[in-house]
């Protein structure tokens, strides 16, 4: 056999061939070297289990990077991963053999003892090295050795822009075994405490194909190895080695692999940090700097930046020169990193990093064919995603999803179950778009490792609908807290998992009749709440969870307020959380859960409804946290918001309220809580205060007569509520306070309108909105023209229809001068004479902001077409004697 060997590159004994994994020189170098020793079996480091599948290599729907899954058969997550990529010389062994009819095999250590080890020795932190011995980076060491800092830049150098150079194809495999003997002659095993069992199975297995096909054997394996398999060694001894293994029973499988896992270590013990870039050197055929650059300049150009071939030639020769002056071959990953940042990026390290994730490493993602060995569910898994086309990717992808469509709806209750069973496919996400509870996001991203997690849900059924019903079953009788039984029958409603609904409502009601902490009733019952909004969009009967729910709540109404004393500043902030959140959850029980909320939703009213005093219980319950002066202030002041967003507390009494806990016999750090629970937390507080001045005023005159020794420690409690606010909110309180009591007006002032508003509109400010109006509606020069020059006399609004229709009865009955804003409201709807920008009277909110509602009276008469007479607006509505224009004004 022609190799390297002892004696001269033609001497006896199999061709080994040393190799860095996922090395594309390596790669290219194993390909050059079985094609001119044309061995007669070629022998793969790999688990031996796994020689059944290697036919599946040359199927056409076999794509790289794909990986060999070992699991524990009955441990599934007990597993291991050998990656392989198409520049691996591994993978290129195995497609040789296969093209040229040449048998092929796996000779490392069986995964069944791999997988056994890795139950009876975790492995050690990375700081507590087994024994003395310390696991060395033979790549690291050889690149010291040369003066290198830079392992992989060494590599580059030394392999991969050297390869293929010379007329030797076995030359490299020589100096690299040399090297690799000098460096176990100085280490022994480096670290790698199980090389001497793995090695002795591998010399076995040599010596096996030796007796078979003589010295035509060529092996493929780490460069690491080939010393301890060129040693000679006596059977006995290698067996002895081997006895006594730990073994489990394990199962073997391809499952698609992606370049981003390939940096990481996996069943080799070897990663690499730039997979796609290694990739192109194996691919390119020639040029590949010049190929690299385009591609990069592809990329950017796909993310509208400005590159041009111009810039392909410039960042080539700037590599080309780096390469000179390092003193490198041929320029590597740094010289090109470098020139794409210097001319295509302009020196900016932002687009540089998208090279770096798309190219540099990349998302691409491996696929195995159909008939590769799977456990049941992912083969259901696979024909559902066929199914409902949804493809596995590795780019991150938002997924939107309306439920009201059964492909969608199917969707969801698919990803909703895999979640239920670990598989984290997709992660829920915020839509844009609606708030509506027909509408779902998702955010989808493939992991290999996901293939690991579908195996170890096998246990629970054959496919995702029965293995999810089985782990539901299964959790709600498993010990708990009470919130997640009700998150589990939640996740139930959403994944459509109907036979394990009864179990999980069994356990949850169970849990909640025995179960006495409020903190824990509060938790549940949001969660319990919203499953039964549910039933609207999926069509799921949650009239089970009405009557639970409604028990839950009754109890939370008796014990909340025993519970609300005597609470620390920690706990009271807590509770706060649960007080929101039940508020929240009783406002959706009294769409739901009474009569009326069922008859809306589709369901029966004749079920066990809480009934439709359950708002008015609840709000009888933060009636009495206002008034215990053992409630800590945050939770007063939070009941008192509550009930006056509800329209159960007037302005009055709240300011009346507000007055008294800001009075002077107050405790400071109350007072403090008790505005923080009241306008703090970001819910519209800030608001509250900007439009009703008269609670500001208490505030601002409380904050001035806080004493200087108590300042400080409410301080930062006061800084923690504002802070919450929007910029604009705050910039307005601020100038509200500079402007001081006098300006902001007087309370006769305040009480003759809404709170927070003028008593009268003021018509500059209404003018003031025009422009922008005009602009988002496209209405040019001529139309402001038109329609703007005069609002005092309904007969140069009738100017405006006779633009429109050619008549010139604009004034109608009542042309009389537009002495309000409501009327300068509908005479600038009306001014162009076209139909439609009587919108534009409505749209402006010019008396809405100021508190005032003629302008919609006004409207309302002109899409009803009255003619009063006495309003210009009204009678030039009438004045065309169309029916267009009402049709289009309404």
């Amino acid at each position: 056999m022609t190799g390297p060997g002892e004696g001269g590159p033609r001497g006896a004994g199999p061709l080994l061939l040393g190799v860095r994994h996922h090395g594309p020189g390596s790669a290219r170098a194993v390909r050059a070297a079985l094609d001119a020793a044309a061995p007669r079996t070629v022998l793969i480091e790999g688990p031996p289990e796994a020689d059944a599948l290697l036919p599946l290599a040359a199927d056409p729907d076999m794509r790289p990077p794909v990986a060999l899954l070992a699991h524990v058969v009955d441990e599934p997550g007990r597993s291991a991963f050998w990656p392989l990529a198409g520049f691996s010389p591994e993978w290129v062994a195995i497609r040789w053999s296969l093209d040229h009819g040449v048998p092929a095999r796996f000779i490392d250590l069986p995964a069944a003892h791999t997988l056994a080890w890795e139950k009876e020795e975790p492995p050690l932190p990375p700081t507590e090295p087994a024994g003395d011995a310390v696991r060395i980076d033979p790549l690291a060491v050889l690149a010291r050795t040369a003066g290198h800092d830079d392992p992989e830049r060494w590599w580059e150098d030394a392999v991969e822009h050297r390869g293929g150079t010379g007329t030797d194809p076995f030359a490299p495999f020589t100096v690299l075994e040399e090297a690799m003997g000098a460096l176990r002659e100085a280490y022994g095993d480096g670290g790698h405490h199980r090389d001497p069992e793995r090695e002795a199975y591998m010399r076995l297995q040599v010596r096996a194909a030796q007796r078979e096909f003589g010295d035509d054997v060529a092996v493929v394996c780490g460069a690491w190895h080939v010393p301890a398999l060129r040693r000679r060694t006596t059977v006995a001894a290698d067996r002895a080695l081997l006895k006594g293994l730990p073994r489990a029973r394990a199962d073997m499988t391809w499952v698609p692999w992606t370049h981003r896992r390939l940096s990481r270590a996996g069943g080799y013990g070897a990663g690499i940090d730039s997979p796609g870039w290694y990739g192109h050197l194996f691919d390119a055929p020639d040029r590949p700097v010049e190929r690299w650059m385009t591609k990069v300049a592809r990329l950017l150009r796909d993310e509208d930046r400005t590159v041009s071939s111009a810039h392909v030639i410039e960042a080539v020769r700037l590599a080309d020169t780096l390469a000179a002056v390092r003193g490198r071959p041929l320029p590597g990953l740094t010289e090109t990193t470098d020139a794409v940042r210097a001319v295509m990026c302009e020196g900016s390290d932002v687009p540089l990093r998208l090279v770096h994730d798309r190219l540099v490493v990349g998302d691409v993602l491996g696929e195995v064919p159909p008939s590769a060995p799977a456990v049941p569910l992912q083969r259901d898994l696979t024909r559902l995603q066929k199914r409902l086309r949804i493809k596995p990717e590795p780019a991150e992808r938002e997924m939107e999803l309306d439920l009201r469509g059964e492909t969608d709806a199917e969707r969801s209750r698919l990803l909703h179950r895999l979640r239920l069973l670990g598989v984290g496919w997709g992660e829920p996400a915020a839509s844009r778009g609606s708030t509506g509870t027909f509408r779902e996001t998702w955010r989808l991203r493939w992991e290999p490792e996901l293939s690991v997690r579908v195996a170890e849900a096998g246990v629970w059924g054959t496919t995702v609908l029965s293995a999810a019903t089985a782990r539901a079953e299964a959790d709600a009788v498993a010990p708990s807290a009470l919130a997640d039984v009700t998150a589990l029958a939640e996740h139930c409603l959403l994944a459509g998992l109907t036979d394990a609904l009864p179990v999980v409502m069994r356990a949850l009601a169970d849990r909640a009749a025995l179960d006495t902490d409020v903190g824990h009733l509060a938790q549940a019952l949001p969660a319990l709440v919203r499953s039964l909004r549910y039933g609207d969009v999926r069509g799921t009967d949650t009239l089970a969870l009405t009557g639970v729910a409604a028990g839950l709540a009754e109890r939370i109404f008796v014990g909340l307020p025993p519970a609300c004393a005597a609470l620390d500043a920690e706990a009271a902030e807590e509770m706060r959380g649960h007080v929101d959140a039940v508020h929240g959850a009783v406002g959706l029980l009294g769409e739901t859960g009474t009569p009326e909320g069922a008859a809306s939703a589709g369901r029966p009213a004749d079920g066990p409804p809480p009934g439709p005093g359950m708002r008015g219980r609840w709000h009888s319950v933060l009636r009495v946290l206002t008034g215990r002066d053992t409630v800590p202030g945050v939770l007063r002041g939070r009941a008192v918001r509550l009930l006056l967003d509800d329209g159960e507390l007037g302005q009055e009494e709240a300011a009346r309220l507000m007055g008294l806990v800001l009075s002077p016999g107050t405790e400071p750090g109350d007072a403090a809580g008790w505005i923080e629970g009241f306008v703090g937390g970001g819910a519209g507080g800030g608001m509250l205060l900007v439009h009703d001045e008269r609670l500001l005023g208490l505030v601002d005159a409380w904050l001035t007569g806080v004493p200087a020794e108590a300042f400080t420690d409410v301080l930062p409690l006061l800084r923690r509520t504002f802070s919450a606010y929007e910029a604009g909110v705050r910039r307005t309180l601020g100038e509200l306070v500079w402007r001081g009591p006098g300006a902001r007006g007087s309370a006769a002032a305040a009480a003759s309108g809404p709170p927070g508003f003028a008593p009268e509109p003021d018509p500059g400010r209404a003018d003031a909105v025009l422009p922008v109006l005009r602009l988002l509606l496209g209405l040019g020069p001529e139309d402001h023209d038109a329609g703007d020059h005069d609002h005092g006399t309904g007969d140069d609004h009738g100017t405006g229809d006779d633009h429109d229709h050619g008549t010139g009865d604009g004034t109608g009955d009542g042309g009389t001068p537009a002495d309000t804003a409501a009327d300068r409201t509908g005479h600038v709807g009306r001014s162009t004479g076209v139909g439609r920008i009587t919108g534009v009277g409505r749209s402006t909110g010019v008396d809405w902001d100021t508190g005032v509602d003629r302008g919609a009276d006004v409207d309302r008469r002109i899409d009803a077409g009255e003619t009063t007479g006495g309003d210009g607006t009204a009678d030039a509505g009438r004045s065309t004697g169309t029916d267009d224009l009402v049709g289009a004004d309404r």
